[in-house]
């Protein structure tokens, strides 16, 4: 083994998208406190980190992700004395919490914009990106929104456009500027000092853009800017550091993540989640080829085994639910989410758990757009159907791959609102709330909840599943995805059944064991491996081969 072990490298990070998870006030949002309330049920499930999605002070024009104050929470959410009540209630469960920091932008209701938008000459000017009119009195250039759109806006005070990526109230910050650098670093250490256990970084990639060369991921400057914040920010403090970063490939990562060069602890890349749209057009879905995915998944895996550090997930707040991406949330739900967090869970790196996948929460399919709630899905429908797009066409990818589907209220039991607020929630709950909910989970020892319960256990007490090689087998597959990770003391087989079919493959000779210890599965035990192996529809089960 050539990693130094860290204390993230066998943790499980549950991710919570706050407004959406327990509402304590009566007001139809989720709140600082109402996570405070569940952190009985977090330890019980095992998880040892928390992943808060923003909960700073904002306009919400964007959930949060448009920050206003990085140093003031969201009324909605709370207070300070709120979140410091939930750091320490945490602490006293050994749980850490990281921050959801966004420093690509801010809201324009920040002071710094306010300010910048006054002349010219304003010192806070240079905090964010302006550009003229172009010669014909347009847009500077092309450069476009990633929520449609162009992704300049004109200011009428000062008559030039400044520069927002995603929405137009998320102006977007100069990292060329040293004082917006400064300014950063010094909220990060106010943070750090808090007592966080660490930070998820907001498309980070994007800090070292050239707008005039068009570059906006992966600049040149990116790496010395990141390279810049370790040194004056988490460098020398044992904290976990993420960062969102869609276009990376895994050399990319080794530079992000090799702890050599004093960056990130790891990314999260999203190769796999692409796989199923169209030339990388969410609005245009495609269905899994397995292949395909094992082909890219086992990549990360060889790339990052010895030179840089792997983050497992299957969903998050802007994405579906894994189980209706991946597996069926029909008839094989329970064994389909079973088996999508043993294939996930016995890989290296660091598991992210999205609030509801441990009890196999599904995708929603509202009827109609107007229930939707997300900035980008509003968009995108609204300029597709107006190109020609037939509504039921859009609706249709929208029940796909719309971020409302991981956005929905998390379903406590069978009660008004899946249990998650006595009033009418901000966003409708997902209608299957009566049967999938965390009181039926918590209440049926087969249950999802247990599953993911055993896998974290298995983590903290495997070191093979930690550090162990990584072996891909049965590699052109197209309904098995199988994999031996192997150490010095163990070897650790593990098999998932990716169809709704019974399928029989031979297993290599090397594997055959007449006596194998079965660690997880999702039907019955496995007491042998023969030659043959029969897997039933969505099953999966990991075992440990005699040496």
């Amino acid at each position: 083994m050539n990693v130094t072990p860290k204390w993230w490298h066998d943790a499980v990070v549950y991710q919570i998208y706050p407004r959406s998870y327990c509402d304590s006030n009566g007001d139809g949002m989720g709140d600082l406190r109402g996570i405070i309330s569940k952190l009985d049920y977090l330890q019980n499930l095992g998880v040892n980190v928390l992943w808060l999605s923003p909960v700073y002070k904002s306009p919400m024009d964007d959930n949060g992700y448009d920050i206003s104050d990085y140093q003031d929470i969201a009324p909605e959410f709370g207070t300070m004395a709120d979140m410091d009540e939930l750091l320490a209630q945490a602490k006293q469960r050994d749980i850490r919490i990281i921050m959801d920091l966004v420093v690509n932008h801010t809201s324009d209701e920040h002071p710094w914009f306010k300010e910048a938008r006054k002349s010219k000459d304003n010192p806070y000017r240079d905090y964010y990106i302006w550009r003229q009119p172009s010669e014909d009195g347009g847009v500077p250039d092309e450069m476009g929104s990633v929520f449609g759109g162009s992704g300049w806006e004109f200011d009428e005070q000062t008559g030039e456009y400044f520069l927002h990526i995603f929405s137009k109230r998320q102006p977007d910050l100069n990292w060329e500027n040293p004082k917006v650098q400064e300014e950063v670093h010094k909220m990060m250490n106010w943070w750090i000092d808090k007592g966080i256990g660490g930070f998820r970084l907001d498309v980070i990639d994007l800090i070292g853009k050239e707008i005039d060369k068009k570059i906006t991921g992966n600049g040149p400057r990116l790496h010395p800017l990141i390279q810049q914040m370790n040194r004056e920010t988490f460098g020398d403090k044992d904290l976990l550091t993420v960062g969102e970063t869609w276009d990376a490939t895994p050399e990319i990562a080794k530079l992000y993540s090799d702890p050599a060069r004093e960056e990130f602890s790891m990314i999260f890349q999203f190769e796999h989640i692409c796989l199923t749209w169209k030339n990388k057009d969410k609005w245009t879905p495609v269905p899994l080829d397995l292949p395909e995915f094992k082909k890219v998944l086992t990549k990360w895996q060889v790339e990052l085994a010895d030179q840089g550090w792997n983050s497992l997930f299957w969903n998050n707040h802007d994405l579906p639910r894994a189980v209706s991406k991946y597996g069926c949330d029909g008839q094989y739900r329970v064994e389909s989410a079973k088996m999508l967090a043993t294939t996930l869970h016995m890989l290296k790196g660091t598991p992210y758990i999205y609030q509801g996948e441990e009890i196999g929460m599904t995708n929603v399919a509202f009827e109609s757009i107007d229930d939707y709630r997300d900035i980008e899905t509003l968009n995108f429908y609204k300029e597709r159907t107006e190109n020609g797009v037939a509504p039921e066409t859009m609706l249709a990818a929208v029940h796909e791959n719309s971020r409302d589907n991981g956005r929905t209220p998390m379903q406590w039991d069978d009660s008004a609102n899946g249990g998650f607020s006595a009033v009418e929630p901000w966003i409708k709950a997902n209608p299957n709330y009566t049967e999938v909910n965390v009181k039926a989970a918590l209440n049926d020892d087969s249950s999802v909840f247990y599953h993911y319960q055993r896998l974290i256990e298995l983590r903290k007490s495997l070191p093979v599943i930690v550090y162990g090689d990584f072996e891909a087998v049965f590699e052109g597959h197209d309904k098995v995805f199988a994999y031996l990770r192997s150490n010095d003391e163990q070897r650790l087989f593990v098999m998932n059944n990716f169809s709704n079919e019974p399928v029989t493959v031979d297993i290599p000779e090397h594997l055959q064991s007449a006596q194998v210890e079965c660690v997880i599965h999702n039907y019955e035990a496995r007491q042998q491996l023969g030659d043959l192996v029969t897997l039933k529809p969505y099953e999966s089960f990991a075992v440990l081969l005699p040496e």
